[in-house]
This record gives C-alpha cells, structure tokens and sequence, in this order.
C-alpha cells in the first residue's frame, strides 16, 4: 500500500513536470501534420530506447493528413507529448479545435500508445487508460485550486468546475505495446495522465501559434494568450 500511494504521489508529480519538459518540444506538434517522417526522428532522439512506443501511435492517427486548419471561428491542431514513469513509457497524440472567439478547447480524438510490458488483463488496462485520458484532461481545461490570502476559495463545484460529459472526447484509443510474455509486468498505474497536458500545449500551438504555459487552459486564459 506504502508503495502504491508513493507511485501515485509520483504520477501527479508527473503532470506538471511533463508539460513543463513539453514546452521545448511544442514546433514537433508543427510537424507532425506535414513532415511525419521527420517528426518520427525527432520524437525517437528523445527517448532512452522505446522506439516502437512512438512509431505504433504515430501511424495509428493517420499523419498524412493535415493536423492544423482553420473552419471559420475553429482553429483545429494536433499534439504530441510522451513520458516514462517508472519505467511505464507513454506516448500520447490528440486532435482538438479551439474556439478564437469564446477560447473554448474541445480534443475530438485521443490516441495513447502504452508500453508497460506485459499485461495480465488488457480490457481492464485499457479502460484504466480512457480513465486517465479524462481526468486528466479536466485538470488540463478546468480543474485549479483558488484561494485569497488566508482561505481556498475553490469550495464547490461552480469554484471547481471538472469536464463535463459534452467536453469528453468522441474517441480515446489505446494501443498497447510490447504486450509479450518476453517483457516484465512494470503495471500500468496512471502514468497516462502524465502528458495530456503537453499533448493539449502542443496541438493549441499547432492550431494557433499561441503557447500556452499555465494550466488549465481555461477560455478567459487562452483569449487572454491571443491578445
């Protein structure tokens, strides 16, 4: 149990950390939708030998078409983050539009790439991961801790608002890699909440040139990063 709840204090640690690490690699998300090949490169010269992490997602979301476009008010991006917890290597890549108007993110499409070697119960994993996708992408738009100088002021769900079902995306895929029996069991855990917030980062870039370096990229933030 001690060593569960350390591993957990460890992933929260980790979403800040990998969105923050993220920020220097926000023009690959530029990339991806034209030079994949190149992207693809770039992506594995960061990692410490999980290759097939990266080159399973990437194809999976069909990167010959074009990521960023603009449909009137919609500005529409791609991004890419990964992160290795604990020897559980995760690659996630989404679409989203971004509303320049209201500054409202909505992520349409997530798929995860998960390496954490052999996995005893798949489905369970699998549902484990659409969890992680969710969670985290509410802290990424919504979720944040307010307070004056001597009380939160964050006391309910108006103060704290998390997603709603509206802003679930409309596909979360999840690709498990290295799922052989030659491969230790690391378990999985929630190391997938880990790059959401970066992939976010990086595809509102790619949609608007914008760089957004504080979450949660709520719409008064992100109309504010436009001006």
């Amino acid at each position: 149990m001690a060593q569960q709840s350390a591993r957990r204090g460890r992933e929260n640690q980790g979403f800040p950390e990998c969105f923050e690490h993220a920020l220097g690699d926000m023009d690959q998300a530029r990339e991806l939708p034209y030079r994949p090949a190149a992207a693809q490169r770039r992506i594995r010269g960061r990692t410490d030998g999980s290759i097939r992490l990266r080159t399973t997602a990437i194809p999976k979301f069909s990167l010959a078409t074009k990521g960023a476009s603009t449909d009137g008010k919609l500005a529409k991006g791609r991004g890419v983050a990964w992160v290795n917890r604990d020897d559980v290597r995760v690659a996630t890549i989404l679409d989203l539009s971004v509303d320049r108007e209201s500054g409202a993110i909505k992520v349409g499409r997530v798929v995860v790439a998960h390496d954490c070697g052999l996995v005893i119960n798949p489905d369970g994993l699998k549902n484990q991961v659409e969890g992680n996708v969710v969670q985290s992408l509410s802290r990424t738009l919504h979720e944040e801790v307010t307070f004056d100088t001597a009380h939160v002021t964050s006391l309910d769900w108006v103060g704290y608002p998390i997603l709603q079902f509206a802003e679930i995306p409309d596909s979360i895929e999840v690709v498990l890699v290295n799922n052989t029996p030659e491969y230790p069991a690391y378990g999985a855990g929630e190391p997938a909440t880990c790059p959401t917030a970066a992939a976010v980062g990086n595809a509102v870039f790619d949609a608007t040139g914008v760089r957004l370096r504080q979450t949660p990229f709520r719409p008064d933030r992100v109309k504010a990063a436009f001006s």
